[in-house]
């Protein structure tokens, strides 16, 4: 029973479910209808905007964050427009906001609302540097990355619940001690399998998936992609190799990102205008 409701349930998804991320082509499962995302997105955003300290738009700093998201905002939606896949920006509006913080982070929620924490300007010391980053985080938003995510999610629970079922049935007829040893079994090795068998791969691949697309948005909206080998670099010295395990981690490491940001970059500067 347990198997073939698994399988129903990926016949389902595969056949109602299934996108392409822009660029690469991957295949991704997505069930949160974009309105839903969107909705949640504005109201999260208002609501940490209102909650943290945002630096004046006036200020050199802001107006940097401001000019390069622009470009990058740019540079997307004329790559989505002359692909036909200016669907995926439908309902996007687009902020850029800088936060007094010490956190080295930036991040980009659906439906392009940005926040850089001011602790990552010494990290990317110049436009460019800011551009890699941007780029990257607008990626996750265009590819829908949150939303792949949450779809997991519900699935990964949903055969939790199933696996929970299946397994009550098989020991129905033993002790409650079994039962109990059963369910912490099931409790552990599933949650634990998923996140260092499935779970952190797949961020990493979504991490790796963004650094792409974040290349070549950077390389349209004017600013040399080599800068983000040079980015990277130096946040691969800050860090002090204190970084965890790849395996244990939802980021590639740094020589790998590296790496493979080196791999890509003839296909970059194909988009590179100066």
């Amino acid at each position: 029973m347990k198997k073939m409701m698994i399988a129903l349930i990926g016949i389902a998804l595969a056949v109602t479910a299934c996108e392409r991320v822009p660029l690469t082509g991957r295949k991704q499962l997505i069930l949160v209808p974009n309105n839903e995302m969107l909705s949640m997105s504005f109201t999260q955003y208002k609501q940490f905007l209102d909650t943290s300290k945002v630096v004046s738009s006036n200020s050199g700093d802001a107006e940097m964050v401001s000019r390069v998201g622009g470009r990058i905002r740019q540079a997307v939606e004329a790559y989505m427009n002359s692909n036909g896949l200016s669907k995926r920006l439908e309902g996007f509006k687009w902020e850029y906001h800088l936060v007094q913080s010490p956190q080295v982070n930036a991040w980009c929620m659906p439906g392009g609302k940005i926040v850089v924490y001011s602790g990552i300007l010494p990290y990317t010391q110049n436009e460019a540097g800011l551009a890699t980053v941007l780029g990257h985080e607008v990626s996750h938003a265009v590819a829908e990355h949150g939303n792949e995510r949450m779809s997991e999610s519900l699935v990964a629970n949903r055969l939790l619940q199933v696996g929970q079922v299946a397994t009550g049935i098989s020991t129905a007829s033993r002790s409650p001690q079994t039962q109990a040893i059963f369910q912490q079994a099931f409790g552990i090795v599933g949650p634990l399998a998923y996140q260092y068998g499935v779970g952190l791969p797949h961020s990493r691949r979504q991490e790796s998936e963004a650094d792409h697309l974040g290349l070549i948005f950077m390389a349209m909206a004017g600013y040399d992609p080599h800068e983000a080998i040079t980015f990277w670099t130096r946040m691969a010295k800050a860090s002090g190799g204190k970084a965890p395990a790849e395996f244990m981690s939802d980021h590639p490491s740094d020589a790998r990102r590296i790496a493979d940001l080196e791999k890509l970059m003839p296909e970059a500067m194909k988009y590179y205008k100066r």
